[in-house]
């Protein structure tokens, strides 16, 4: 009698349960398909814009997909306020001649690998538009009758107080490099981290033709506003198979290394950290969804960036 009770009490609470499910609909929007804007200026460089559109979740990712994904025929121009310039449309593999260096340095290739790649962009060699500390560039880009426009400063750089190596207690011979900085007092600031290691290849070439982020590249002053402080840094090419484990991140004896911390502006920095972010959790299914802002107006994706760099050279010798 006692188990016909018990039985008849679980088949009520199942029959409640049941009672109670609700069907849920999500309904997931469309793709729209946008514009997507990556553009730079520093100091003493030529703007630098790239035009995409972005692409489904399930589009193709492959070499090809990505080539061509870039976008010509839109009309860019960049004003300081008193000088605007038009952008002229350029591409890897047809450069004037003089302009490789600089080209693949602004596109992250090698000089090499220029003609090998369909890659286009918008520059200038006008210098009258080049980077300059303490101006404020309008970016505007024309595209299939619909106008985006952006807006970023290059401000006063930050310079280092020293930089030094110091080898880890069981690595001798391998180390962090380390910076000491006194970040400006009662300002926002904020920064972008990059190397490269400029010892010479067994053929005269330096090992690293342009510049490398680290794995956390940007941060700003929320926590050390005003403060002298040291902090080190790891080398984002100690990775992979290839590596010992108690060599990863780590500097060997005998690198030289030019340290390149840029400013940026608030704007930036937040797209920046979001980005960054995103790319360290990409896979992760418990990492929290991040949301990438911009600084575009009119309904592109992206960025327009101005950073003031500041240079400094290590030598990693105790």
């Amino acid at each position: 009698m006692k188990q016909q009770h018990i039985f008849a009490s679980i088949l009520a609470a199942l029959l409640l349960l049941s009672s109670c499910t609700k069907e849920v609909v999500i309904d997931i929007p469309g793709y729209e398909e946008q514009l997507v804007i990556d553009g730079q200026i520093e100091t003493g460089q030529p703007p630098f814009v790239m035009l995409s559109k972005s692409k489904e979740v399930y589009a193709p990712t492959d070499l090809n997909a990505f080539l061509n994904g870039f976008i010509t025929g839109a009309t860019v121009t960049v004003s300081d306020g008193t000088t605007t310039v038009q952008l002229d449309e350029i591409c890897s593999n047809n450069l004037p001649p003089g302009t490789e260096e600089m080209a693949a340095a602004m596109f992250g290739i090698s000089v090499a690998d220029l003609s090998n790649y369909n890659i286009c962009a918008y520059s200038t060699f006008n210098t009258a538009i080049w980077g300059q500390v303490g101006k404020t560039y309008t970016l505007t880009v024309d595209y299939e009758g619909k106008t985006y426009t952006a807006e970023t400063s290059i401000l006063a750089p930050t310079t280092f107080d020293s930089v030094y190596w110091k080898p880890e207690t069981d690595t001798p011979d391998h180390g962090f490099s380390w910076v000491t900085l006194t970040d400006p007092a009662n300002q926002y600031d904020a920064y972008k981290w990059e190397i490269k290691r400029i010892n010479t290849t067994a053929n005269g070439s330096t090992v690293d033709e342009s510049f490398t982020p680290t794995f956390s590249p940007v941060f700003d002053d929320e926590f050390f506003d005003g403060l002298t402080f040291d902090f080190g840094y790891e080398n984002p090419h100690a990775v992979g198979p290839n590596v010992p484990e108690e060599y990863r991140f780590l500097y060997p004896e005998g690198d030289t290394v030019v340290i390149k911390l840029s400013k940026m502006d608030r704007n930036v920095y937040e797209y920046m950290e979001k980005k960054y972010t995103q790319l360290a959790t990409a896979g992760n299914p418990f990492a929290t969804p991040t949301n990438i802002p911009n600084n575009i107006s009119g309904g592109a994706l992206g960025v327009w960036a101005g950073y003031s760099p500041s240079f400094d050279t290590l030598a990693c010798y105790e």
